[in-house]
Order: C-alpha cells, then structure tokens, then sequence
C-alpha cells in the first residue's frame, strides 16, 4: 500500500475510510476527483463516491469489489473491506455480531484496534462482568475451575481463564502489592459502532439469565416484578432521571459492603408497549 494511503485495518467505519481516502488522493494528486475515481471503478454516476461516504448509497456486492479495485487494495484489504461494509450495513444485531466477528478476525486489526475486540468480548459475554465483581468476595480463590463452577449457569475452566486474561488486559482486574487481584478502574474508550453493539448484546444476554432465573434461583433469593403503566410521553424523562437515581443509591450501597459473597445482578427496564398516539390507519379504520 502506498504510503499516503491510511490503513484501512485501523477503521469500523468503511465510510469514514472512504472519506480519508478521499482526502488523503486529494492532497496526493491534483488529477484525483469524485469523478476520477467513479471513472476507475466503472460507475456512470460522478458523484457515487460522494454519495457513499454521506451515507446517501450502500455498496451492494459487486460495487464491494469495484470499489477494492479501484482503492488499489490487496486480497487481504479487500476481504477486509468487504467484511467493514457487511459490518456497517447489518440491518439485524445478528448480522452485525457475525459480520464484527469477521472484521475482528483480521490479525492486523487487531494489533490495530486491540481495545476494540477486547472491550466487545468484556460485554458481550454475560460472565466476564460477573467475574470481574466475583473478585470482591472474601472467599475467591484465583483458580478458573472454582470460578467457574461458582456461575450460574457455570462455564467452562478454559472460559473463566480466557476472562480473567482480559479482564486483566484492559485493566478491570489488576494485582494488589500482594499479588492478589483486585477490581480496576479502567476508563474504557472504544468507537461508537462496537460500543452500541456490545452494550446491545450485555443488555440481551442479561435479560436472558434474569428469565433463566426464574426456574433456576429460589424466590427467596430473587425479586422479579413489573409495573405496567399508561403515562404521558413527557413523563418519560422524569421516570428515566428517577431509575437512574435509584440506581445510583443501590450502588452506593452495594460499595459498602465490606465483606460481599454473592454476585447479583440487578435489571432495571423501561420501554414502551404501545405506539404514540393513533396512527392515520387506525383513524381511517374507525
């Protein structure tokens, strides 16, 4: 690749490299333009290029591989690139999930974008936050088979190992003066697309153990309740600013604790069932 190229193994976004290609031929070549490069990659439109990168177009299949023609990148760059537009352009958590794995896959993403793959491990897998607070029990034993079989569900030894590694790795985990771990503090930054994603899969798996519950934990050791209520839509900012108040004083709480034994999980929901107001097909309807 030539040197005033960016790398394309550093970005999520393919519209974003778009656009710094772009730049990047600009400043490289007064010959290059929007309509230079649709020119190259065969497209009659002088302004696809352009339309791309405002996100005003998607790139179907075989404009994925005219558009690596005429980037000029190699087999390797222009799977990946393949792989960012797949990335970019799921319609379903699915399809994003299975096409990040893909992007993630890439050895030289990952030495460039190592945070990225970490922190989308860290959240979307159930156990590792779990883990991660595990620590502070006054019995924890730094051995993946008791870990693991302190889980519920429990988990393999080779997964409560992996956790631990990464946890450790970004900095959740870190060792006392003793050599005993300890919870960190890390400040994790990564990009918009894989922070949304991973979120989006922590919410969904623990929703999914807060149903395992049900039949798995005792009602004494669990609350499970729900309130279904009819309000105004204004009122829905103070119902949010409330639940995360509320929040806020049960974690105050639980940091008091100096002696914890149980890792639980605590839910807190708020989402509509209805639409807004009547649409135009129920007034006709009526």
């Amino acid at each position: 690749m030539a040197d005033w190229k960016p790398d394309i193994f550093a970005y999520l976004d393919y519209r974003e490299y778009l656009a710094d290609y772009y730049t990047a031929a600009k400043a490289n070549s007064r010959a290059f333009s929007y309509r230079w490069f649709s020119r190259r990659a065969g497209f009659s439109s002088p302004n696809f290029l352009k339309l791309v990168i405002d996100g005003q177009r998607n790139l179907g299949t075989d404009s994925v591989d005219r558009f690596a023609d005429a980037l000029g990148l190699d087999a390797s760059a222009s799977e990946f690139f393949g792989n960012l537009v797949a990335f970019n352009q799921a319609e379903t958590a699915d399809e994003k999930n299975e096409a990040f794995e893909r992007v993630a896959a890439s050895r030289r993403f990952r030495r460039a974008r190592r945070l990225d793959r970490a922190f989308f491990d860290y959240l979307s897998n159930w156990y590792y936050p779990a883990i991660r607070e595990m620590v502070a029990r006054t019995d924890f034993r730094e051995d993946a088979s008791w870990i693991a079989r302190q889980l519920v569900p429990r988990i393999t030894a080779a997964q409560a190992r992996k956790a631990l590694e990464l946890l450790l790795e970004l900095g959740l985990l870190e060792r006392d003066t003793e050599g005993r771990l300890t919870r960190g503090e890390a400040s994790l930054t990564t990009g918009h697309e894989v922070r949304s994603l991973a979120i989006a899969n922590y919410h969904r798996q623990m929703l999914e153990r807060a149903s395992d519950s049900i039949d798995l934990v005792d009602r004494d050791r669990r609350d499970i309740s729900a309130l279904t209520v009819c309000v105004q839509p204004e009122r829905v900012a103070e119902l949010k600013a409330r639940i995360q108040a509320f929040r806020e004083v049960l974690l105050d709480l639980c940091d008091r604790d100096d002696s914890p034994t149980v890792v639980y999980q605590l839910n807190l929901q708020l989402f509509p069932l209805t639409r807004e107001g009547a649409s135009d097909d129920d007034r006709n309807s009526s």
